[in-house]
């Protein structure tokens, strides 16, 4: 097979042995150059995916996919509601609650958050709490027991551990007397302690719902139904699809509400930084990329009278900008070739590295205290390598057509006059 002249002559350029060594130092830093950018951009962007993922497993697991309530006073016949709702293609599973406002009060102490009535074998289809008990269980609460669970922050806060007593205090089913307003307390026993390393930690307690209903007066009515969807980041047109279902059956009587009105705009932030940074990084791969610009102006002024030559054997214009274009992208196309083999290794292999990095020096990277969790995550996602091997090659390409195109207009009876 033929070989093409342009890339032939091209590739013999690249590998010749290079007059001027300044050139050869200029090409080794471009190619260095895109492959550190390549390296760090696919780095950055899998830590950046590790965080986003962690939290919507830790938050959007703790906080209800779904909401289900009734515009009254709260929902009575739920449990057909529950049943016609999980008939949804894209629901896992529902669960009924009771929610209110509380403060607790331990050893002098007072903490303000929110308690929750659960069902907990319900509890369990639709939350990830079972997964970060650090002492006891869901099914440690049982009705008429009146036990509590605390996030670890909470139970912090108030020096409680496993076994103490902590007094609950709520506005529902308070009384108004000549003494003035009274919450209704009711004293309960830790039975379990949990951590998620998010903001339950410091928010949420749980009880039964029996014991629930009985303190705050509820009766047979419950808060709402939670739901849990296959696709949490869809669960807004799932909650589409069964508000429209419901308010045809039921003309607007129940309410349906998604995540994204509670932390909707955590998400948008963390995914609109993950783009400014991904773009930011570019420009590392972008500056590199222009160092080849720097390199082929300097070949082409070295190469002059081989250019004339080549013209007077009968190469045209076009086979001159081949030929730079060639020389040029080899540097870029090995720089990016090694950047994403070293970035995909380092993003599979981080948490490792980091853990021998922390050992070695005897610092803490990640400190468990100051972020929600203790380690450095790393997700790979090879549509980002891809896309970041694409941008990275198309940087070097368009870096090289200048001082083609200059190469290309050179003319070979000025080029040899003083040859």
């Amino acid at each position: 097979m033929k070989k093409s002249v342009a890339l032939m002559v091209g590739l013999r350029y690249t590998g010749a042995k290079k007059s001027n060594h300044f050139i050869s130092f200029i090409a080794l830093v471009s190619m260095i150059g895109i492959a550190l950018g390549t390296l760090v951009l696919i780095t950055v962007m899998s830590v950046m995916n590790g965080f986003q993922s962690e939290m919507q497993n830790r938050i959007l697991g703790m906080v209800p996919h779904i909401v289900i309530g009734q515009r009254a006073d709260g929902l009575a016949d739920w449990r057909e509601l529950a049943q016609e709702v999980s008939q949804h293609k894209d629901v896992l599973a529902a669960a009924p609650f009771i929610d209110a406002q509380a403060m607790f009060k331990a050893n002098g102490s007072t903490r303000f958050g929110l308690v929750q009535g659960v069902l907990p074998d319900d509890e369990k289809k639709v939350s990830i709490i079972d997964d970060f008990f650090i002492a006891g269980s869901l099914d440690n609460l049982r009705a008429k027991d009146y036990g509590i669970i605390l996030g670890i922050g909470v139970a912090r806060s108030l020096g409680v551990s496993m076994g103490d007593k902590v007094t609950l205090l709520i506005a529902d089913g308070a009384s108004v007397s000549p003494a003035g307003f009274a919450p209704r307390q009711k004293r309960f026993t830790v039975v379990g302690l949990f951590e998620v390393r998010s903001e339950a930690d410091n928010l949420i307690a749980m009880i039964h719902m029996q014991d629930a209903a009985t303190f705050t007066r509820k009766g047979k009515l419950i808060s709402g139904i939670r739901l849990t969807t296959n696709n949490v980041l869809d669960a807004q047109w799932t909650a589409y699809q069964i508000r429209s279902e419901l308010d045809a059956k039921y003309d607007g009587e129940y309410y349906v509400s998604d995540w994204n009105y509670t932390h909707g705009t955590l998400f948008k932030a963390i995914k609109m930084e993950k783009t400014m940074m991904g773009l930011l990084l570019t420009l590392i791969v972008a500056v590199a990329a222009f160092n080849i610009i720097t390199t082929l102006v300097m070949v082409v002024n070295d190469k002059q009278s081989d250019i004339a030559i080549l013209r007077t054997l009968g190469a045209s214009p076009a086979t001159i900008m081949k030929i730079f274009i060639v020389q040029g992208s080899i540097n870029g196309v090995i720089g990016t070739i090694v950047g994403v083999i070293g970035g995909v290794a380092l993003a599979l292999n981080l948490p490792a590295v980091i853990g021998f990095i922390e050992g070695l020096f005897g610092v803490n990277v990640i400190p468990g205290d100051v972020y929600f969790i203790g380690f450095l995550p790393s997700e790979l996602h090879w549509d980002d390598v891809g896309l970041i091997t694409v941008v990275a090659l198309s940087l070097t390409v368009l870096a090289t057509l200048y001082p083609a195109w200059k190469a290309s207009k050179t003319n070979p009876a000025e080029a040899l006059r003083y040859e």
